[in-house]
């Protein structure tokens, strides 16, 4: 039997580990992790990007999934590679599911002021999360976090308040927690919820995103 093969697209600054803890069958499936490319320009479009990015796409009919900003890649990277599905967990399918601040950042452009310099020298700030919950948290971020260019971090945020889909494409499920803050869940339609998911629950409900995946790819 032929293996389907998955290319994973990471989220947000983030790298490939942050699926290291899903559980799917190598007898089923090939993995392959894609990492974020130097934008050629804050100001390069995320069409023009997903072009470039999509020539590390070499299998044919591949699964694409996406967390967060790689959901919403992963639907760009669609538009080049002909996918036999498209997974996004945690993120959005147009620009309505985008919750309300962000259309007042892209109104006002306050987005620009965004202190990237906080993830690009983590390290020096991790000492300021206070409390047993938040310095979890901080060290999650300081492990997966990994792509920290000021370029990078600029041109990810501009696309993500930029981003004009409007009709999702084909062949996409949505994987959404419940408790997700970055993407209200009342703001997103046709998914399959998670309970108790937030927004890093790729990280923490690792095991029943897997078996959620691996029921849609096998149906």
């Amino acid at each position: 039997m032929k293996k389907t093969p998955i290319y994973f697209v990471p989220g947000l600054a983030a790298s490939p580990r942050i699926f290291e803890n899903l559980e799917l069958d190598p007898e089923k499936y090939t993995f392959h992790y894609l990492e974020w490319i130097r934008p050629l320009a804050v100001e390069e479009d995320i069409d023009n990007y997903a072009c470039r990015l999509s020539d590390d796409i070499t299998e044919e009919n591949p699964v694409l999934i996406g967390v967060s900003f790689g959901g919403i890649m992963a639907q760009e990277l669609a538009k080049f590679v002909n996918p036999k599905k498209v997974i996004i967990i945690s993120s959005v399918k147009n620009q309505n599911e985008l919750p309300k601040r962000f259309r007042f950042a892209k109104f006002t452009k306050i987005y620009r002021i965004f202190p990237t310099i906080v993830v690009e020298n983590f390290e020096e700030y991790a000492c300021f999360f206070l409390g047993k919950s938040l310095k979890k948290k901080a060290e999650l971020y300081q492990k997966y976090l990994s792509v920290r260019s000021k370029k990078y971090l600029k041109w990810s945020i501009f696309n993500i308040i930029q981003w004009e889909q409007m009709k999702p494409v084909e062949n996409i499920v949505h994987i959404h927690g419940s408790k997700d803050t970055v993407f209200p869940i009342k703001n997103i339609k046709n998914t399959i919820e998670v309970d108790g998911g937030t927004h890093i629950m790729i990280l923490t409900k690792a095991k029943k995103i897997s078996k959620i995946i691996d029921e849609v790819l096998t149906c």
